[in-house]
């Protein structure tokens, strides 16, 4: 893993990043690939409240992340 990678649900609203690795079992790998979250993508996080689901946009599209499923995409903040 990336020594800059952190988790997906450690960022603030505002922050964007790019995906780097899913540290998730097959089927959460799969259910991220459905999301379009692959590595490489870039994400910004609309809303993350620090309990509950994370906002994030991906593309022109925005989508709610539960907080166990966030802590496992890792990201690279991007500048």
């Amino acid at each position: 893993m990336n020594n800059n990678a952190l988790p997906l649900g450690f960022l603030q609203a505002g922050c964007s990043a790019v995906v780097r690795e899913c540290q998730g079992g097959k089927s959460l790998r799969q259910r991220l690939i459905e999301l379009g979250l692959v590595h490489g993508t870039r994400v910004r996080v609309v809303k993350n409240d620090r309990g509950g689901p994370l906002i994030i946009s991906v593309g022109e599209g925005r989508l709610a992340i539960g907080r166990g499923m966030a802590l496992k995409i890792m990201v690279e903040e991007a500048s």
